[in-house]
């Protein structure tokens, strides 16, 4: 783990279970790319399976990001639960592949909005394997809000819960 400014009492493997957890639990991502002069953010719904040390998405065959991904496979991905002050960016290598199998593996309706069905030959499979992550981990709105008055009244810095960050 990196030991830079770490706020929390957690242990390593508490707060790798806590990324994990919450990479689960939020879904939707700003998957980032890099296309040699800048980086280019969208937003996509993440298959997270911890035990298989990936991160899954259903992509489109066409489009920009496969290209960058081609060219610059190291991506990031900030998953953001705004209402809980809950928040992971997560960095990794980036794979594109058209492996059938697990596309129906992980096809969902929600997956109907862009594609018929899971055998559109215009599906490809986005994986990333972490690499590394930084959380932010606050109580609760009640909580962070009565911590920012205190500190308004005060003049000292609020404390919003866990901040830590691992190798993944």
């Amino acid at each position: 783990m990196a030991n830079d400014q770490q706020h929390t009492d957690k242990t390593p493997d508490e707060v790798e279970d806590r990324i994990w957890d919450l990479m689960k639990k939020i879904d939707f991502c700003m998957f980032t790319t890099w296309n040699g002069t800048e980086q280019r953010s969208r937003p996509l719904s993440a298959r997270v399976f911890r035990d298989e040390h990936a991160v899954y998405f259903l992509v489109d065959a066409n489009g920009h990001k496969n290209i960058e991904i081609e060219q610059y496979p190291q991506v990031s991905c900030a998953f953001a639960d705004n209402s809980g002050h809950k928040y992971v960016a997560m960095n990794g290598l980036a794979s594109l592949s058209n492996d059938r199998a697990k596309i129906k593996d992980l096809w969902s309706d929600m997956d109907k909005a862009w594609w018929d069905d899971e055998n559109d030959p215009d599906i490809r499979l986005l994986t990333v394997r972490p690499d590394g992550a930084e959380l932010w981990d606050s109580p609760n709105q009640l909580v962070a809000t009565a911590k920012m008055l205190t500190a308004a009244v005060t003049g000292a810095k609020p404390s919003f819960g866990d901040n830590a960050k691992v190798d993944l």
